[in-house]
């Protein structure tokens, strides 16, 4: 349900020819399941960084066609450029955005290189994570001496590329494939002009850090080390490179930063980190400008710390958590902050309308009519989806209710988890209807030779055995979600434990609605051991849920009835 999606930056040695890079990117935009985010041409350095994102199979399809595309239609033989490059297409990294770890990127790429190698016949190096030996990790090593030291280094063995041939290809050169972690590039808005105190704060907070002095910190003479190397005392943020400057178009100083390992540093953790510096040196953080787009889980991190500071529930609308975000962090000081073009899931959004988008009176209507799309699983997974909701609410009112302020993180693990199962319960809504409009493709499939209808025939049992398998779906989140409500009517807040219990009942509904769809669908498995096996889950499944049903209402009636 939730999709893995990774993000390429290609750098392309072309940037004044838009022509050339316009080829480049339609064979990007051709693959379906990508979406091209950025184009930035440079014509000094005679280079193009691409932005795409997508799913990750679809993602190197596109980065390989760009690839073949550049490969055609660039030499390298004539390019100059003041940036380093060895090849047409130069570097091309993936980076996981979501749903995927770093170790499933590192294979992505590594296959991608080796498809370019082969079927492209050039020298293919693979750095930073994917890279198969510790100095290939550093892009600097494996681009050194750049484009005009490839017809020597192809000679030597240990130059001997990871994928493709060890032939000087002079139109093409060679081209670094790797995979690395998402770079945010930000920018903290300090209370002053001055870039030497910008710098100061970027000097204090940067990996790297400052070099230690004799006598003077800022002017006296840099400390040398037994072996005449500089001395350098590291910064507190791990995996950030800064610098301070001033902007002419904002009139402030900013400690412009980036963040090349999130996961060591949090865009959160970064700016309290730059406020602490700030604030120790007189001056204020007064707002953050992101610079390009992140992935939502950045926002959403750091929505959930700020509420956690303000000991709130993080239980609450996704567009709730973003708002704290963008309020504490200032993200909206120096322009208005739009998640819609600056969060990476939001952009990429399928703009579809879904029946979740629809209001409640329309999703009725739409359910009323004659068509039979959406049906009893959709509005199963809908009545699931409602009950999860109440469950949550009453863990939201418990957190903030006065008195219980010292129980608020308790309830508000609670309300996180009902969230979730709130959530996946509405994406069921519309994959229930769309498992059934897999069924109506399959059937209309042509069955005219044998080839057909065996195609058909498989394509039938397979739409089958996803439409029962999606409302198994639903009863597991339906079931599980009732713990929330069980939970809540044991020490929830008592004024809402009706919620809990009219929760139960939606769930319970949901569960047994589902249960319905599970039961008619498998009629048409013809594995039988298969349509047994679901079957079997589905009643253990209506089985707790009544069990629990029937726990949280006895519960909520002693409740009730005092």
């Amino acid at each position: 349900m939730n999709l893995k999606l990774i993000e390429c930056v290609p750098n392309f040695s072309e940037g004044n020819d838009m022509g050339i890079i316009k080829q480049i990117t339609d064979e990007i935009e051709s693959v379906d399941g990508v979406k091209l985010l950025d184009v930035d041409p440079g014509k000094a350095t005679n280079r193009t960084v691409v932005t795409f994102v997508g799913t990750p199979d679809e993602v190197c399809e596109a980065a390989f066609r760009a690839a073949k595309k550049a490969k055609e239609l660039i030499d390298m033989s004539k390019h100059q450029g003041a940036h380093p490059r060895f090849g047409a297409t130069d570097v091309l990294p993936l980076i996981p955005v979501a749903n995927i770890t770093m170790d499933e990127t590192v294979e992505y790429a590594r296959k991608l290189a080796k498809r370019m190698g082969d079927e492209l016949q050039y020298p293919i190096y693979c750095y930073e994570s994917a890279a198969f030996e510790p100095k290939r990790k550093n892009l600097a090593f494996c681009r050194s001496g750049e484009y005009e030291a490839l017809p020597e280094k192809m000679t030597k063995p240990e130059w001997k590329p990871d994928f493709g041939p060890a032939t000087f290809v002079p139109q093409t050169g060679a081209t670094a494939v790797g995979a690395r972690n998402f770079l945010i590039a930000v920018n903290f808005n300090l209370n002053t002009t001055s870039t030497r105190r910008a710098n100061a704060i970027a000097f204090d907070v940067r990996e790297k850090g400052r070099p230690v002095r004799e006598g003077n910190p800022v002017t006296g003479k840099k400390k040398l080390d037994e072996n005449g190397k500089e001395i350098w005392t590291p910064g507190t943020l791990m995996g950030t490179k800064a610098i301070g400057w001033f902007i002419d178009e904002y009139g402030i100083a900013q400690v412009s930063m980036n963040i090349t390992d999130i996961n060591q540093t949090p865009l959160h953790v970064a700016f309290e980190e730059v406020k602490k510096k700030a604030d120790e040196r007189g001056l204020r953080v007064t707002g953050t400008e992101i610079v390009g787009l992140v992935p939502a889980s950045v926002i959403m991190d750091a929505g959930k710390y700020f509420l956690a500071k303000q000991q709130r529930s993080a239980g609450i609308a996704d567009e709730e958590i973003i708002k704290i975000a963008v309020k504490s962090m200032g993200l909206d000081e120096l322009y208005p902050f739009d998640p819609q073009k600056k969060i990476i899931e939001l952009m990429i959004k399928d703009q579809k309308k879904q029946l979740v988008d629809m209001t409640v009176t329309g999703f009725a209507n739409e359910t009323a009519s004659e068509s039979p799309a959406p049906g009893g699983g959709s509005i199963a997974a809908y009545m699931g989806a409602l009950g999860a909701a109440l469950g949550t609410m009453v863990a939201n009112l418990s957190a903030h209710k006065p008195g219980w302020d010292d129980r608020w993180k308790e309830f508000s693990d609670v309300a996180e988890k009902g969230k979730m199962y709130m959530d996946q319960l509405l994406k069921m809504v519309d994959e229930d209807t769309n498992a059934f409009n897999r069924i109506m493709d399959a059937l209309s499939l042509p069955k005219k030779t044998d080839e057909e209808k065996a195609a058909r025939k498989k394509a039938i049992q397979d739409a089958t055995i996803y439409a029962t398998e999606v409302p198994l779906k639903t009863m597991e989140l339906c079931c599980n979600s009732m713990e929330v409500m069980l939970e809540m009517a044991e020490k929830g807040n008592p004024n809402s434990v009706s919620d809990a219990g009219v929760g139960a009942i939606a769930a319970r509904g949901g569960v047994y609605g589902a249960y319905l769809n599970v039961r008619i669908n498998a009629k048409g498995i013809e594995d039988e051991k298969y349509a047994s096996d679901i079957v079997s889950n589905s009643n253990s499944l209506l089985k707790k849920a009544l069990e629990l049903e029937s726990r949280i209402l006895d519960k909520v009636m002693l409740i009730i009835a005092k």
